[in-house]
Protein backbone atom coordinates (compact mmCIF):
# COMPACT_ATOMS: atom_id res chain seq x y z
CA UNK A 1 0.00 0.00 0.00
CA UNK A 2 3.00 2.66 0.80
CA UNK A 3 4.03 2.25 -2.97
CA UNK A 4 1.01 2.50 -3.95
CA UNK A 5 0.52 6.24 -2.36
CA UNK A 6 3.71 6.98 -3.04
CA UNK A 7 3.42 6.70 -6.88
CA UNK A 8 0.31 8.90 -6.66
CA UNK A 9 2.26 11.74 -6.27
CA UNK A 10 4.96 11.00 -8.87
CA UNK A 11 3.30 14.11 -11.22
CA UNK A 12 1.61 16.98 -10.65
CA UNK A 13 -1.50 15.67 -12.86
CA UNK A 14 -1.85 12.56 -10.48
CA UNK A 15 -1.06 14.55 -7.29
CA UNK A 16 -4.33 17.08 -8.21
CA UNK A 17 -6.17 13.52 -9.64
CA UNK A 18 -5.46 11.93 -6.63
CA UNK A 19 -6.21 14.98 -4.01
CA UNK A 20 -9.62 15.09 -6.05
CA UNK A 21 -10.18 11.39 -5.08
CA UNK A 22 -9.30 11.40 -1.94
CA UNK A 23 -11.39 14.55 -1.24
CA UNK A 24 -14.75 13.04 -3.26
CA UNK A 25 -14.36 9.97 -1.16
CA UNK A 26 -14.47 11.84 1.82
CA UNK A 27 -18.23 11.51 3.97
CA UNK A 28 -19.62 14.82 4.21
CA UNK A 29 -18.64 15.29 7.88
CA UNK A 30 -15.61 16.25 6.70
CA UNK A 31 -16.95 19.84 4.74
CA UNK A 32 -16.28 21.84 6.99
CA UNK A 33 -13.67 24.05 8.25
CA UNK A 34 -10.85 22.43 11.18
CA UNK A 35 -12.78 23.42 13.96
CA UNK A 36 -16.06 21.41 12.61
CA UNK A 37 -14.04 18.54 11.67
CA UNK A 38 -14.76 15.12 13.89
CA UNK A 39 -12.04 12.81 14.95
CA UNK A 40 -12.33 9.71 12.78
CA UNK A 41 -13.83 7.16 15.35
CA UNK A 42 -13.15 4.31 12.14
CA UNK A 43 -11.54 3.09 9.47
CA UNK A 44 -14.94 2.96 7.98
CA UNK A 45 -15.69 6.88 8.70
CA UNK A 46 -12.65 7.82 6.11
CA UNK A 47 -11.03 7.13 2.74
CA UNK A 48 -8.39 4.07 4.04
CA UNK A 49 -8.98 0.53 3.65
CA UNK A 50 -7.47 -0.22 7.29
CA UNK A 51 -5.84 1.40 10.40
CA UNK A 52 -2.41 0.90 8.93
CA UNK A 53 -2.91 1.72 5.69
CA UNK A 54 -3.85 5.44 7.21
CA UNK A 55 -0.98 5.87 9.77
CA UNK A 56 1.47 4.60 6.62
CA UNK A 57 -0.08 7.24 4.19
CA UNK A 58 -0.28 9.70 6.69
CA UNK A 59 3.49 9.14 7.98
CA UNK A 60 4.95 9.32 4.46
CA UNK A 61 2.54 12.20 3.31
CA UNK A 62 3.68 14.75 6.30
CA UNK A 63 7.60 13.57 5.02
CA UNK A 64 6.70 14.34 1.34
CA UNK A 65 5.31 17.60 2.89
CA UNK A 66 8.60 18.41 4.71
CA UNK A 67 10.32 17.68 1.21
CA UNK A 68 8.17 19.99 -0.47
CA UNK A 69 9.00 22.82 2.10
CA UNK A 70 12.61 22.41 2.15
CA UNK A 71 12.49 22.71 -1.71
CA UNK A 72 10.16 25.98 -1.45
CA UNK A 73 13.06 27.21 0.39
CA UNK A 74 15.45 26.87 -2.30
CA UNK A 75 13.15 28.02 -5.02
CA UNK A 76 12.38 30.81 -2.86
CA UNK A 77 15.06 31.91 -0.42
CA UNK A 78 17.83 30.75 -2.72
CA UNK A 79 17.40 31.26 -6.12
CA UNK A 80 14.56 34.25 -5.39
CA UNK A 81 12.44 32.17 -8.11
CA UNK A 82 8.69 32.95 -7.64
CA UNK A 83 7.77 31.53 -10.68
CA UNK A 84 9.89 28.07 -9.89
CA UNK A 85 8.30 28.11 -6.45
CA UNK A 86 4.17 28.72 -7.76
CA UNK A 87 3.56 25.53 -8.76
CA UNK A 88 5.19 23.63 -5.38
CA UNK A 89 3.53 26.85 -3.87
CA UNK A 90 -0.10 25.27 -4.57
CA UNK A 91 0.68 21.36 -4.08
CA UNK A 92 2.14 22.55 -0.90
CA UNK A 93 -1.62 24.24 -0.30
CA UNK A 94 -3.58 21.15 -1.41
CA UNK A 95 -1.51 18.53 0.49
CA UNK A 96 -1.00 20.25 3.74
CA UNK A 97 -4.68 21.04 4.19
CA UNK A 98 -6.50 19.73 7.50
CA UNK A 99 -9.57 18.06 5.19
CA UNK A 100 -7.21 16.15 3.49
CA UNK A 101 -4.70 15.06 5.92
CA UNK A 102 -7.27 14.45 9.72
CA UNK A 103 -8.91 11.71 8.28
CA UNK A 104 -5.71 9.61 8.53
CA UNK A 105 -5.45 10.50 11.97
CA UNK A 106 -7.98 7.54 12.84
CA UNK A 107 -8.62 7.38 16.64
CA UNK A 108 -5.52 5.78 18.75
CA UNK A 109 -3.67 5.20 16.00
CA UNK A 110 -0.48 5.89 17.92
CA UNK A 111 1.92 3.28 18.95
CA UNK A 112 3.72 0.89 16.78
CA UNK A 113 4.52 1.82 13.05
CA UNK A 114 3.21 5.49 14.16
CA UNK A 115 5.18 8.64 15.15
CA UNK A 116 1.90 10.07 16.81
CA UNK A 117 1.09 10.74 20.24
CA UNK A 118 -1.56 9.96 21.83
CA UNK A 119 -2.64 13.21 22.82
CA UNK A 120 -3.73 13.86 18.98
CA UNK A 121 -6.83 12.07 20.25
CA UNK A 122 -7.26 13.22 23.73
CA UNK A 123 -6.28 16.92 22.42
CA UNK A 124 -8.47 16.68 18.88
CA UNK A 125 -9.56 20.10 18.72
CA UNK A 126 -5.99 21.77 19.48
CA UNK A 127 -4.21 19.42 17.13
CA UNK A 128 -7.55 20.17 14.04
CA UNK A 129 -6.89 23.82 15.26
CA UNK A 130 -3.34 23.57 14.16
CA UNK A 131 -4.25 22.84 10.86
CA UNK A 132 -6.30 25.44 10.47
CA UNK A 133 -3.16 27.95 11.40
CA UNK A 134 -0.93 25.94 9.17
CA UNK A 135 -3.47 26.62 6.20
CA UNK A 136 -3.35 30.27 7.44
CA UNK A 137 0.66 30.63 7.24
CA UNK A 138 0.67 28.62 3.84
CA UNK A 139 -1.75 31.29 2.19
CA UNK A 140 0.08 34.37 3.68
CA UNK A 141 3.35 32.59 2.63
CA UNK A 142 1.61 32.97 -1.48
CA UNK A 143 0.53 36.44 -0.94
CA UNK A 144 3.56 37.29 -0.04
CA UNK A 145 6.23 35.77 -2.28
CA UNK A 146 3.45 37.04 -4.89
CA UNK A 147 4.91 40.87 -4.11
CA UNK A 148 8.78 38.95 -4.51
CA UNK A 149 9.84 40.62 -1.46
CA UNK A 150 12.80 37.94 -0.20
CA UNK A 151 12.65 39.26 3.07
CA UNK A 152 9.25 39.45 4.09
CA UNK A 153 9.05 35.74 2.20
CA UNK A 154 11.49 34.51 3.93
CA UNK A 155 9.47 35.38 7.24
CA UNK A 156 6.64 33.45 5.96
CA UNK A 157 8.56 30.37 4.73
CA UNK A 158 9.64 30.45 8.26
CA UNK A 159 6.31 30.83 10.01
CA UNK A 160 5.05 27.84 7.60
CA UNK A 161 8.10 25.90 9.31
CA UNK A 162 7.67 26.87 12.94
CA UNK A 163 4.05 26.02 12.32
CA UNK A 164 4.66 22.75 11.15
CA UNK A 165 7.76 22.77 14.12
CA UNK A 166 5.19 23.39 16.85
CA UNK A 167 2.25 20.58 16.17
CA UNK A 168 5.32 18.52 16.03
CA UNK A 169 6.72 19.35 18.95
CA UNK A 170 3.32 18.85 20.67
CA UNK A 171 2.31 15.65 18.61
CA UNK A 172 5.20 13.87 17.38
CA UNK A 173 7.78 11.47 18.64
CA UNK A 174 10.79 12.37 17.44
Amino acid sequence: MQQRYHLQWASPRSATASVLALLLSMPLAWAGDASDLAMPQAVSDTPFASEREAVIWRREELKDIESLVRQLRFDLINNQDIEAAMPRLLELQERASAQRLLPAFIAGTHGSGSEARASIWEEWDQFATGFSDLEDKIANLIEVAEQQDPRDTARALSEVGASCKSCHRAYRYD
